[in-house]
């Protein structure tokens, strides 16, 4: 498999459970080894992570079973200690890439260090906050830097533990073409059973490997034990994934694929002029709404239309949130036209 494959549990709870999950991990065709040494939690009094002690751990999983260990830092301390430990593969949690002054502490005590450095999205959506932490680490010298999908916060009731928008993926993709960019499945499914299609989807979308929590004994683990698979689980997931190639010499395929694109060419042209005729009748609605002293708004009317558009989506199979946002770009749009 020519994809990143990072797997480990999400955190390090003692010598022997770290050795024995680093031993299957590896065993399951992971790269490198991934466990927190410090855990931040969203309430206190929960467990967040054995600290320093771990990295010694993490230090001899190195050393005796061969593979790079990986922790999640969220300091210069944090990056001190991994680096006297010879822990060199770090990463920034979705927390700490909302903050740009830990991040910029964090690059500051990189410089002039080697370190590979994931980075996982902020919390929130915005592509900008996410690449600019990455540009920090490159200005203090990392040139090992990783780009982590690992979904974004929701708080609507939704399948998945964090939302996988991947629209927002394939934006940043074509803004940093040059960064890496794997997924972490296990946060954006929150539930074992689920980790499985996400990480098919992101190899379906060309990401470049995958973070996945492992632990020996998931039932047992001290965070987060409903995502993480167990070692068999992961083997399995890992020779079951569909790895696809980018492009294809074969001239069937290569008419076949000219021929549907010509059809989308079509579509999308029909598309621009539907949307510049529709224009045209909101500029015609507003000037009657203001001829009669009408208010531009009127959500009674938009109910009703994102109602029928809704009904018609689920008729034709189409995901209502796609729908929904590309709706409401339209609505936006018509109402400036007004």
């Amino acid at each position: 498999m020519n994809k990143l494959i990072i797997a480990g549990p999400c955190s390090a709870e003692s010598r022997a459970q770290v050795l024995l999950a680093a031993r299957a991990v590896k065993a399951a065709g992971a790269e490198i080894f991934r466990a927190g040494a410090w855990k931040p939690r969203t309430h206190p009094g929960g467990f967040q992570g054995i600290g320093e002690e771990a990295l010694d751990w993490l230090a001899e999983a190195q050393e005796t079973v061969g593979i790079e260990a990986a922790t999640e830092v969220a300091s210069a301390a944090h990056v001190r200690l991994c680096l006297e430990k010879g822990i060199r593969t770090l990463w920034i949690g979705a927390r700490t890439t909302t903050n740009p002054f830990l991040v910029q502490e964090i690059a500051d005590a990189l410089k002039g260090e080697y370190a590979r450095v994931l980075v996982k999205n902020p919390v929130n959506p915005d592509v900008d906050l996410w690449m600019g932490a990455a540009e920090r680490f490159a200005a203090s010298g990392v040139n090992d830097i990783i780009l982590v999908h690992r979904g974004f916060s929701n708080d609507l009731e939704g399948r998945y533990r964090n939302d996988p928008k991947w629209h927002v993926i394939l934006k940043v993709r074509e803004r940093m073409p040059d960064l890496p960019l794997i997924c972490d499945p296990s946060h954006i499914a929150g539930k074992r059973e689920l980790v499985r299609e996400i990480a098919q989807r992101a190899m379906d979308l060309g990401l470049d490997g995958l973070m996945i929590e492992c632990h020996p004994n998931p039932e047992e683990a001290l965070s987060d034990a409903a995502q993480q698979l167990t070692p068999s689980q992961l083997e399995k997931l890992l020779s079951g994934l569909v790895i696809r190639v980018p492009d294809s010499d074969d001239a069937a395929y290569r008419d076949r694929l000219e021929m549907l694109r010509s059809q989308i060419d079509s579509l999308d042209a029909d598309i621009i002029d539907s949307l510049a005729r529709r224009m045209e009748i909101s500029r015609l609605i507003g000037a009657l709404k203001r001829e009669n002293g009408i208010s531009i708004v009127q959500p009674a009317r938009w109910g009703r239309v994102m109602q029928d558009a809704f009904e018609r989506a689920e008729a034709s199979g189409l995901d209502q949130d796609l729908v929904n946002r590309i709706f409401s770009l339209i609505h936006e749009a018509s109402v400036k036209q007004q």
